[in-house]
């Protein structure tokens, strides 16, 4: 458990850092060009998630962080701790929720700073924990996968 705690502690000390980086470099609104027509720094405040789904509901965001982080405390026997993919991939999800958690409590909105787009279509802008979260649960999904394949694997043949 000590090294989901470490990774947990880096995203999360990782995403206040460069958020705080932004807030001190970008003006609330602001952009800076890095890649012309893909990709650019900003400063936005989030109230909501991707999408803006749930916009102005950051307390509801709060109690769902929470809730979130108590289950996977609750629920911790059900990662596989020993394996080191395990550990990562719950690391990942717990400090990005972490990582946004403490700008809801602290400035009741999240700072997405990262915004990649092709003309006019573009991606919603995101932060370190934000990706974070994404990446550790994509981990999970397919560490839970190859479990599922070698479970298969290795139950004996039925046959008729």
């Amino acid at each position: 458990m000590q090294w989901v705690a470490l990774i947990a502690v880096a995203v999360a000390a990782l995403d206040q850092l460069t958020k705080w980086l932004v807030v001190r470099s970008l003006s609330e609104e602001e952009s800076r060009v890095i890649i012309s027509g893909f990709f650019s720094l900003v400063n936005w405040p989030n109230t909501g998630t991707a999408w803006s789904i749930l916009k102005d509901c950051n307390l509801v965001l709060v109690v769902v962080s929470l809730l979130a982080l108590l289950a996977m405390y609750l629920f911790r026997h059900n990662f596989q701790l020993r394996r080191r993919g395990w550990r990562i991939a719950l690391g990942l999800i717990t400090g990005g929720i972490i990582g946004n958690l403490i700008d809801r409590v602290r400035v009741h909105h999240v700072t997405d700073f990262l915004f990649f787009y092709v003309g006019q279509y573009h991606w919603p802008a995101f932060n370190v924990a934000d990706s974070a979260i994404c990446v550790g649960v994509g981990f999970y999904i397919i560490l839970s996968w190859r479990n599922d394949v070698a479970a298969r694997k290795s139950q004996p043949a039925v046959s008729s």
